[in-house]
C-alpha cells in the first residue's frame, strides 16, 4: 500500500466501494483479458469522488481537447503518463489533476489504489488511484489544447437507466457507456465506471441488450448537447 493512502479517512458513503474493490482482480474491472505488458509505459488516473449538497455523491470527468493525437474528445479521469520526479501512482495522479482541471492536491485524500490495468490503444499501462475530494475547489480546463471540458458529473446521473447504454467499436468489442450531459462516456472509463457503480452499490437495473454503433452514439451524445445549450 502507498503511504499516502488513508482509506480509514473515506466518508461514509464511500466505505462500501473501498470494501468491494479490495483485492479485485483486473479481470473483474477491464472487458478485454490482456495481461499489462512488462514493464510497460506506466501512467495513472485519478477517480476523485466529491459530494454536493444538491446533487450528492458525484465524480470528476475530463472531456479531451479534440485535437490530441490520442484519445481526442473522449471523457476521462483525469490522469496521464509518469514523469521521472512522480514518487508513485498517486502523485502522478494528484499531478495530472492539477494541470488537466486544476484540482489542488492538499484537498485531495487518496483512499485506495485498484490493480493495473492495461489500454491497448495507448499502450499504457494506468494504476486507477480512488480519492475522496474532502475540500473541493472550482475545476476548469486548465489547457484548452489539452483539455476541453471539467465536469463533476452526479452518480445518481450516470446510474439512470435511461442514460446506460452499451457501445459497439468498429472492432466489433461492445462495452458498458453512459450518455448524459452532452456527452459520451464509454471505452476504459465508461467499464470502469460501470465496474465501480456496481461495487458501490450505486447502479440500478438497466437495460444491457440497448447497444448502439459507436458513430451513433457520439451523434446522440452531440445532440444531447445542443439541447442544454438551446436550453
Amino acid at each position: 500500500m502507498s503511504a499516502s493512502l488513508q482509506p480509514e479517512q473515506a466518508p461514509e458513503w464511500l466505505r462500501p466501494l473501498l470494501s468491494r474493490v479490495e483485492g479485485v482482480d483486473a479481470s473483474e474491472l477491464m472487458r478485454h483479458r490482456m495481461p499489462p505488458p512488462t514493464p510497460g509505459r506506466r501512467a495513472a488516473v485519478l477517480v476523485l469522488f466529491g459530494e454536493n449538497a444538491h446533487h450528492g455523491p458525484d465524480v470528476l470527468l475530463v472531456e479531451r481537447a479534440s485535437t490530441l493525437r490520442q484519445h481526442a474528445g473522449q471523457v476521462a479521469f483525469p490522469g496521464g503518463g509518469a514523469d521521472p520526479g512522480d514518487t508513485d501512482a498517486v502523485a502522478t495522479a494528484l499531478r495530472e489533476a492539477e494541470e488537466e482541471a486544476g484540482v489542488e492536491p492538499r484537498g485531495v485524500v487518496p483512499l485506495a489504489l485498484l490493480p493495473d490495468l492495461f489500454v491497448p490503444p495507448s499502450g499504457f499501462v494506468v494504476t486507477p488511484v480512488l480519492a475522496h475530494w474532502a475540500r473541493p475547489v472550482a475545476v476548469h480546463a486548465v489547457d484548452p489544447g489539452e483539455t476541453a471540458d471539467v465536469v463533476r458529473v452526479p452518480l445518481a446521473t450516470l446510474a439512470d437507466p435511461a442514460h446506460r447504454i452499451r457501445v459497439r467499436h468498429p472492432s466489433g468489442l461492445t462495452g458498458p457507456a453512459f450518455v448524459t450531459a452532452g456527452l459520451l462516456v464509454w471505452g476504459f472509463t465508461g467499464g470502469l465506471l460501470s465496474a465501480l457503480l456496481d461495487r458501490g452499490g450505486w447502479a440500478r437495473p438497466w437495460d444491457t441488450t440497448r447497444v448502439m454503433d459507436l458513430d451513433a452514439a457520439w451523434s446522440a451524445a452531440r445532440a444531447g448537447r445542443q439541447e442544454i445549450a438551446g436550453s
